[in-house]
This record gives structure tokens, sequence and C-alpha cells, in this order.
């Protein structure tokens, strides 16, 4: 029952060629190919850093780094407000549940 099946391999049908013979082949020296010339290396192109593409630079800069803590601040302030609201509740349910308790 757990011992694995092996299939069988079916007997081939039609006719069946021999692999063909492959013949070696002699190799003929010729003309050694000329050595490729030294290409040029692409010239990247340079970046100048012009006084107003420094200007460009620092303040797109700055606006990342304002947009960036814009957006931490506002998480910041969202977890402190959770937190807040959470302990006000809390508060509520124990002056509740003490309350409750003194009447019985």
């Amino acid at each position: 029952m757990f011992q694995p099946k092996i299939p069988t391999m079916p007997q081939p049908s039609g006719l069946v060629t021999p692999p063909a013979v492959v013949q070696p082949t002699t190799i003929t020296p010729g003309t050694p190919a000329p050595a490729p010339a030294a290409a040029p290396e692409p010239s990247r192109p340079v970046v100048q850093l012009t006084p107003g593409t420094a200007v460009a630079l620092v303040g797109a800069g700055t606006a990342v780094v304002l947009v960036v803590g814009t957006v931490l601040v506002s998480l910041l302030l969202a977890v402190a407000v959770t937190s807040a609201s959470v302990a006000v509740c809390a508060v509520v349910l124990r002056s509740l549940i003490a309350s409750d308790a003194q009447r019985r």
C-alpha cells in the first residue's frame, strides 16, 4: 500500500532511427583576427552646479524636510489624542464601577 508505483516506460511506436554519428573536422589555422580597437569610454554628462541650481536643491530639500516633519508630528499628535481619550474613558469607567460598588 505504501510502496511507490514506478510507471513503466511504454514501448516506442513507429520507426526508431539510430543516432547520427558526428564526424570530427580539422581546424585550419587562418589569419588571426585583428585586435579590436580600444573603444573610447562614453563620456557622461557633467552636472554643473550653478548658484541657481544650488538654491533650487536647498529649496527642494527644505520642502521635503518640512513635509516629512509635518507628517511625523501629525502622527505623534494622533497617538497623543488617542491615548488621552483612552485615559479619560478608563477614568470614567473606574468611577462608574466604584459608584456601583458603593450602592450595593
